[in-house]
């Protein structure tokens, strides 16, 4: 048994026994991981342009202030699943009171006149590789900051220290606690409502749609339309400069599905010059699902569910897994209209086929 701090947050924990027990029984180097984030910390010290993370605290910080508040990440492609940790360090600590930086970790670089005045960049290259630096020159040419990052291929636990501590500079640039998740129990505190109707009542009580077909229903507080497509057009079309699209799925996590969404959120941002976003949920909850609620209000928000292929059940709780992931998805759903967020909750209605599905709704709606 290891015993960790019990201070830590666990968005914080990344160089604590919370992250380096399970790094050592994959066999990471965690000597160097440790080695790494302490070298970071002597430095993050320093008083001056040399402190790397309060460099890039500042950077987001400033960017927050100026509108620029969709901190687009840019990957070296050996960094890529680096982008989830910092969407939840980033996301979760600043999105609170109003403000915040939503992280974009998962967004292919476009063309410059793809993007709004909304933001910022930074790109993270390796000893051995880097994002697109075409791109990113046309990019910062065109006016978007550009913070450029670099790391050795095995620093990765100074990156880690890094990131932690320009969060905590961004909160205090901001004037919030980076520390707490103020907004993150409103959706458990809803999906424990609905468990209880569910105990009472035997199925879960869920909104009429405002419409379906054989493929799709949608239902939404804030949108209508004769159609499934015409509710999405009406909820596209009503997105304006400084928004972004937050796709909240609660299917498997398969490539195709994704595939398919992140053809939709570039097709969106072409004709919208909205940032987007994806999330799995439930964990979602615990990373930009702060944001969504505590942020800004500036989300359109995409609900997407459908019945699970299989029903297993939790052993005396009274319910299956998947009625509690449905609890889950329309708790949220229920809390971002709570915080006045235009939801669509997108339900498919065959699971097997929710790619297509999602792409011809989208494809009929931006027509």
């Amino acid at each position: 048994m290891f015993v960790n701090p019990a201070d830590i947050g666990g968005r914080f924990s990344a160089l604590s026994l919370f992250g380096l027990v399970p790094a050592a029984l994959i066999g990471a180097p965690v000597r160097d991981i440790v080695s790494a984030g302490k070298a970071m910390a002597d430095g993050c010290r320093q008083e001056n342009h040399a402190n790397a993370g309060l460099e890039l605290g500042a950077f987001i910080g400033a960017a927050v202030r100026d509108g620029r508040d969709k901190l687009t990440v840019a990957l070296s492609p050996r960094l890529a699943s680096l982008g989830l940790w910092i969407e939840q360090l980033v996301a979760e600590s600043t999105g609170k009171h109003g403000t915040g930086a939503l992280p974009v970790v998962d967004e292919p670089l476009g063309r410059p006149d793809e993007y709004g005045n909304d933001r910022a960049f930074v790109a993270i290259a390796t000893d051995v590789d880097a994002p697109d630096r075409d791109r990113l020159n046309a990019i910062e040419t065109s006016g978007h900051p550009v913070l450029r990052l670099t790391m050795r291929i095995d620093g990765l636990g100074a990156e880690f220290f890094r990131w932690e501590f320009a969060t905590a500079v961004a909160g205090a640039v901001l004037g919030i606690n980076p520390f707490d998740e103020p907004n993150v129990a409103e959706a458990k505190d809803k999906t424990k409502v609905l468990l209880a109707a569910y105990a009472s009542q035997g199925v879960l009580p869920e909104p009429d749609p405002a419409a379906q077909n054989d493929a799709v229903s949608v239902s939404s507080a804030t949108f209508s339309g004769a159609s499934p497509s015409r509710v999405i057009r009406s909820a596209v079309d009503s997105i304006r400069p400084g928004d972004y699209v937050a796709f909240l799925s609660y299917l498997p996590a398969e490539h195709e599905l994704q595939r398919a969404i992140g053809e939709v959120r570039e097709a969106i941002r072409a004709r919208t010059h909205a940032a987007s976003t994806f999330g799995v949920g439930p964990r979602y909850l615990h990373s930009t699902g702060q944001y969504h609620k505590g942020g800004p209000n500036t989300a359109l928000a995409f609900v997407i569910t459908a019945d699970d292929r299989t029903s297993t059940p939790i052993p005396e709780a009274g319910y299956t897994f998947s009625i509690l992931k449905r609890a889950q998805a329309l708790g949220d759903a229920q809390t971002l209209e709570g915080h006045h967020r235009r939801t669509v909750r997108i339900h498919v209605k065959d699971a097997e086929h929710a790619a297509a599905t999602i792409e011809q709704l989208f494809a009929d709606a931006l027509k």
